[in-house]
């Protein structure tokens, strides 16, 4: 199964360019996207998931264009938004049953399907509770649950470690891990480590455009020789802020420890400043900060 994406954009009535010229080849395994707030990752995923049509450009999953034939895409899709919604009085069953029924799906295969995905979901025990006595966590395994209700061959989620304790986003990490095989997943998310963790490849998006792509290894060399610790008093650290982007600040022995990265690759540390390694935390802030470019 393949996806090609190419020259994708789109604007809104308001005038605001939400995706722009976005082009990308994606084949099986797991995507992650990163990317600030209004990067254009939710807009890239509402199009692939056919729920946005694009302004402009096309995208095609094995030869067939989502926009004009979305009804083929969504039998193999399987997608949880960032705004996901529940129906609060219905249980568990009750709800995934009703998803089960707009996807077209029925009979005893589904209801073996439901339960499977409530014990995976660790939800099994809450099963005829309503949703509405779910705490958050609880609601957004419950979204995963419906996104995996038809066992998708393309699954697209936003955001969907939100409210997950860490012990619940490493279960639902080994999960994707174990299930993606010859699947396309894409997944956005605003944890920079849960993206490290579980994606064969990552995609660094701003102004809704696509900035780097590729291993998590590959993309630290963007950050690589521009990270920096130094210890600063309080006056100094003000103006360290200006200079650089500062990433990380401690308290240390009466005043900060400090960890930062220079603005461009031709700019000087600070006087008693240590190399550090440079992550991919590092590499996302020297791509997506604007001064960065300048």
């Amino acid at each position: 199964m393949r996806l090609s994406i190419e020259g994708l954009s789109k604007r809104y009535a308001s005038g605001k360019l939400g995706l722009d010229g976005f082009s990308a080849e994606i084949g099986p395994g797991i995507l992650g996207l990163l990317g600030p707030n209004g990067a254009g990752k939710s807009t890239l995923m509402r199009i692939l998931a056919t729920i946005t049509r694009p302004s402009g450009g096309r995208a095609e999953l094995d030869g067939t264009d989502i926009g004009r034939h979305p009804d083929a895409v969504r039998r193999v899709l399987g997608y949880l938004p960032q705004d996901f919604g529940v129906y609060p009085n219905l249980d568990a069953v009750e709800f995934l049953s009703y998803i089960a029924a707009l996807k077209g799906l029925g009979g005893k295969a589904v209801r073996v399907r439901i339960e499977a995905l409530l014990d995976e979901m660790n939800l099994a025990a809450v099963r005829t509770r309503p949703i509405a006595t779910y705490s958050g966590g609880m609601r957004q395994r419950i979204g995963i649950a419906q996104a995996l209700l038809n066992e998708p061959q393309v699954l697209i989620m936003d955001e969907p470690t939100v409210g997950l304790d860490p012990q619940e986003r490493v279960r639902f990490r080994n999960l994707l891990a174990h299930m993606a095989g010859d699947r396309i997943v894409i997944l956005s998310s605003h944890i920079v480590s849960d993206i490290e963790t579980i994606a064969d490849e990552i995609v660094i998006m701003n102004g809704g455009r696509l900035l780097a792509r590729g291993s998590a290894g590959a993309l630290r060399h963007a950050a690589e020789g521009r990270a920096f610790e130094c210890a600063s008093d309080s006056a100094a650290l003000e103006q360290l802020k200006r200079r650089h982007i500062v990433s990380r600040v401690a308290r240390s022995n009466g005043g900060w420890h400090v960890r930062y990265l220079l603005r461009s690759a031709d700019a000087r540390s600070e006087p008693d400043s240590v190399p550090a390694e440079a992550t991919l935390e590092d590499a996302y802030l020297v791509l997506t900060t604007p001064a960065a470019a300048a």
